[in-house]
């Protein structure tokens, strides 16, 4: 009985660790998208102006992050449908590290939502177009 046990776990790690693998790959395989043409990319020195007096969804971000790549096409599509005085922008934590760690992003995809300038609400991994939608409308 005992040893059917521990065959029984043994398969189930190394099915777990397989599907794991495949995981991996389909997530750094990820092709990567070009920005909508309303996303701004935020940079140390335009950060604090174009984040003032809107309402700003940031997507902090790497390219070498597959979970990033999956999500590029979400926020495009929530960027199509901004209007008015908020809209989507990205930071690529390589470039701007100093920005990443003034605002404690950990793991990425972070997500921050800005009002004014000034942080409302984080998000992390990946999130669906209407949850951030619904998000921005609430907090607008």
């Amino acid at each position: 009985m005992l040893k059917i046990i521990l065959v029984i776990l043994v398969l189930v790690f190394i099915a777990f660790f397989i599907l794991a693998k495949i995981a991996r790959a389909k997530m750094k395989n990820t092709p990567m998208v070009e920005d909508h043409q309303n996303i701004v990319t935020l940079t140390d020195k335009n950060f604090q102006q174009k984040t003032k007096d809107k309402l700003v969804l940031v997507d902090f971000w790497a390219s070498w992050c597959g979970p990033c790549r999956m999500i590029a096409p979400i926020l495009n599509e929530v960027s199509g449908e901004l209007n008015g005085n908020s809209y989507v922008g990205k930071v690529d934590i390589e470039q701007y590290q100093a920005l990443a760690q003034k605002f404690k992003v950990r793991s990425i995809p972070t997500l921050i939502l800005f009002e004014n300038g000034k942080e409302i609400n984080r998000f992390v991994g990946l999130k669906s177009k209407d949850f951030l939608v619904k998000q921005m409308a609430k907090a607008s």
